[in-house]
């Protein structure tokens, strides 16, 4: 893994986890009950994601575990807000699916 894509990852986490709190947000005020899932994942995912963002920032020796973990739940995320037709959960999804490609690129080190 390089420095370069260490921040690259970084920076994914970091934007993954404002569009999964702006997801939420939106969701919430739709007031639909079937996006309590989704409200779930988006703020599950948007935690995780600053918290690999910290993880990552200081170099911590857990960073590759983190970032496959990290990639888990943003899959997770984006499976989920993939199955709503509103843009800010497409956007999240997207957002989500740039993170975790980001992210398994870094945890793949773990077992290099």
């Amino acid at each position: 893994m390089t420095e370069k894509d260490l921040k690259l990852c970084m920076e994914l986490c970091k934007k993954c986890a404002d569009t999964c709190e702006s997801c939420a947000i939106a969701c919430e005020t739709e007031a639909n009950p079937m996006l309590r899932t989704c409200i779930e994942l988006d703020m599950d995912c948007a935690d995780f994601c600053r918290l690999t963002a910290s993880f990552i920032a200081r170099r911590s020796d857990f960073v590759e575990l983190v970032c496959q973990d990290c990639a888990e739940i943003c899959t997770a995320c984006a499976d989920q807000c993939e199955q709503h037709a509103s843009e800010h959960c497409r956007a999240c999804a997207q957002a989500c699916r740039s993170c975790a490609e980001a992210c398994l690129k870094v945890g793949a080190a773990a077992f290099a």
